[in-house]
């Protein structure tokens, strides 16, 4: 499948997160992203180092800005349980907007087109590295990376986009 791009419309599919009440929640990502704008950037997993210290921490601290630029929600969805998305996200405890959503059988990074084939290296199917900017369900940047790299999703990528 391509992988999806600017004027698409993004599928909808189940995601799992813990609430603030730490209970297990699915989500639909259309009821996150209807009527709003909003990023999805996706990492190829969790705990993993350009990951957790530079993408996520990128989102992290550029929240408010993107916020103040007409965001309603950031997202970030990795190939991993919800388990392992709720311990990674209890490393940044200064994350205030960003939400850690599971993917944990790949399903929806299989809809958006945007997985990795990590085997070779016993890291199994995971998530490209990207940055999707998305107004009501509409792709308006899509910024993948290619293989391991780490130059067109940041948040100052999508900063720019705004």
């Amino acid at each position: 499948m391509a992988p999806i791009a600017v004027g698409d419309v993004i599928p909808d599919g189940t995601l799992s997160h813990f609430d603030e009440q730490d209970q297990l929640q699915k989500v639909s990502v259309h009821s996150l992203a209807a009527g709003k704008k909003v990023i999805i950037f996706g990492v190829p997993g969790a705990f993993t180092p350009t990951c957790s210290l530079k993408h996520v921490p990128g989102f992290i601290e550029k929240a408010e800005e993107l916020k103040s630029k007409g965001v309603d929600e950031i997202l970030c969805l990795s190939v991993n349980d919800p388990f392992v998305m709720k311990a990674w996200a209890k490393t940044f405890p200064e994350n205030k907007h960003v939400k850690f959503l599971a993917d944990g059988s790949a399903t929806y990074t299989h809809a958006l087109g945007l997985e990795l084939d990590l085997n070779e290296k016993g890291l199994g199917t995971r998530s490209r590295r990207f940055a999707l900017l998305v107004a009501d369900l509409k792709v308006k940047a899509a910024n993948v990376e290619s293989g391991g790299e780490f130059t067109v999703s940041s948040a100052d990528d999508i900063l720019k986009a705004l």
